[in-house]
């Protein structure tokens, strides 16, 4: 359904804001664009609306290109809908009238009956009369959504769609939303900073950093594969842990002996030239392990109902530089800032990069 190949924008002569950024959607996938302030994902979201002109690549939707450096389809023309941050909601307009709105060239008779199909689906029939308003934030997302829906465009644009919404509310919203997409099979491309409504909405997601494209996969690909250093460190929580080659079978840290074979290796990772790499840890890697050799200090703990989230600092680890790792334990393993307990490292994903000093 869209397809951009190296796609790159600027706005300047000298100064590029995308750089060759590549991904693809088929028909009903919903995408997302993530990644921190100032990263390019709006401007990636604007230019595949059409109101920036790549200076290289191509986006091509429904098959045919509509943005090059040679050429740029009016954003009017690209049968694409979009959900504004804020809505943009007509104040004036009812909420029939404001789904309506994009429904000029239908007969009154088609306009009614696709109006009322679209509160149906949003599940706002009742509120047709009402006007923004009198409604929700959470409602007024919803008919943002449906107005977007009802001129049957081929992909639907979402930017910053739950930024105004209560934390507990989003990502609620962000399943509803899911659904209501899926149910009518329309393409939607999603822009967030927020990982969890990511995780919630997307099919996949294309973290950004620096204008560049870091990895394009599924939520589960970018926790457990992550492609660069920057993804592992972006998505969710994680410590890096150094790792020394004892031979070509197997990695040394200070909490144990690592079978290389098991392991992933990132892309710049290279076991037989290079000696010394770090190990990606999740806070789920870490087990709290009472019988371990290994012990570890408490120096934070953060209470999060289910579980623990505690930050350990290794006791007699060896190194130049206090060594810390992140464990998620159960909450009835309740321990206090200060206290010492075992912990083992039980890895069923684990990722190699090459040496880095991220967390000293």
């Amino acid at each position: 359904m869209i397809s951009l190949n190296d796609v790159s924008v600027s706005y300047t002569a000298n100064k590029a804001v995308l750089e060759q950024v590549s991904f693809s959607l088929e028909q009903g996938e919903i995408g997302c664009l993530l990644g921190p302030s100032g990263c390019g994902k709006t401007t990636l979201l604007r230019a595949i609306a059409g109101f920036h002109q790549p200076r290289g690549g191509e986006i091509i939707i429904s098959g045919q290109c509509v943005g090059s450096a040679k050429h740029n389809t009016p954003a009017t023309e690209r049968q694409i809908g979009m959900v504004f941050q804020d809505y943009a909601l007509f104040p004036h307009m009812s909420v029939a009238d404001n789904i309506g709105f994009g429904l000029a060239a239908m007969n009154k008779l088609d306009k009614r009956a696709r109006i009322k199909e679209c509160l149906a689906l949003v599940e706002l029939a009742a509120f047709a009369d009402k006007f923004p308003h009198q409604l929700s934030g959470g409602q007024q997302q919803r008919v943002a959504l449906a107005r977007a829906i009802a001129p049957q465009p081929a992909i639907i644009l979402l930017d910053e769609p739950f930024s105004s919404l209560d934390v507990e509310l989003r990502e609620q919203l962000a399943m509803t939303v899911r659904q209501l997409l899926k149910q009518v099979n329309i393409t939607a491309i999603v822009v967030t900073h927020d990982q969890q409504e990511a995780f919630a909405m997307a099919d996949k997601i294309a973290v950004l950093e620096g204008g560049k494209l870091q990895q394009w996969g599924s939520a589960y690909d970018l926790y457990h594969r992550p492609a660069t250093a920057f993804v592992a460190k972006f998505i969710g929580e994680s410590v890096f842990l150094p790792a020394a080659k004892r031979d070509d079978a197997s990695l040394h840290t200070v909490i144990g002996d690592f079978d290389a074979s098991k392991a992933h290796f990132s892309d710049t990772a290279d076991l037989k030239n290079q000696e010394y790499f770090s190990l990606l840890v999740r806070p789920d890697d870490i087990e709290h392990h009472d019988a371990s050799p290994f012990k570890a200090r408490i120096i934070k703990r953060v209470f999060r109902g289910s579980h623990i989230l505690y930050t350990l600092e290794l006791i007699e680890s060896n190194t130049h530089y206090p060594q810390r790792l992140l464990c998620l334990t159960p909450s009835h393993h309740d321990h206090q800032v200060g206290e010492n307990f075992g912990i083992r490292l039980q890895l069923d994903h684990m990722i190699v990069f090459p040496f880095t000093d991220l967390d000293r």
